[in-house]
């Protein structure tokens, strides 16, 4: 594993690693990770990326709210293996996040199927009967008794649309900076989401070695 050389930075890509295979990319809160419709929504983390590295290729995606670790594929080859990898639930994938209210369980578990809120999209929502399966792990990190939040650390063990978001307001305690799934008092009492994909760790796809990045949260 080696960083990039610095003549391969720009102040809109901040690669954290860079080999033959793979690209480990920060990815900036309201930047969408791939294009989006309409080309006032074509500029995003991807295109970037390509711009210096014009083989890299989308293996996951953030919510466009969402900050941090973000991992592209160098030729296809690569991406068809890093995209299995995550398939088979062989990438750990740790976010963090502050929520609404005081979470009083020091850990737990969310174990609730989502499928797409058709009418009111990208929204998403918790069905019983169309849902498909979705799991995330969490765990408190820190306690905020004055601002009326917690700390957590978030593990999506599935790798559902708006995930983190749905769960954690199905629960009573949306994402604070959360223009979807929070009250009104909540969106308004951050200027972002506060969310950020802090750690990565999996197996390169061409030597195999074990690799992690970690990323803490600037929030």
């Amino acid at each position: 594993m080696h960083p990039p050389d610095d003549s391969s930075l720009s102040p809109d890509i901040d690669l954290l690693h860079v080999d033959e295979a793979l690209v480990v990319v920060r990815k900036p809160a309201g930047l969408l990770s791939v294009p989006g419709r309409g080309p006032e929504r074509a500029d995003c983390m991807s295109a970037r990326v390509q711009q210096r590295l014009p083989d890299a290729l989308v293996v996951h995606r953030l919510d466009m709210a969402t900050s941090g670790l973000l991992l592209m594929a160098r030729g296809a080859a690569a991406q068809r293996l890093l995209s299995a990898a995550f398939a088979e639930r062989q990438v750990a994938k740790r976010y963090t996040a502050v929520v609404a209210g005081q979470i009083d369980a020091d850990h737990g578990e969310v174990n609730l199927p989502l499928i797409c809120d058709w009418p009111n999209r990208p929204r998403q929502m918790v069905d019983h009967v169309r849902g498909k399966p979705a799991l995330t792990r969490w765990r408190v990190l820190s306690r905020q008794p004055a601002a009326g939040t917690t700390r957590v650390e978030l593990e999506p063990v599935t790798g559902r649309s708006h995930q983190l978001r749905v769960h954690l307001q199905s629960i009573g305690h949306p994402i604070v900076g959360d223009e979807l799934y929070a009250a009104t008092q909540w969106q308004q009492a951050a200027p972002r989401l506060l969310l950020h994909a802090c750690h990565l760790a999996f197996a390169h796809p061409l030597s195999g070695a074990a690799l992690a990045f970690d990323d803490p949260a600037a929030f």
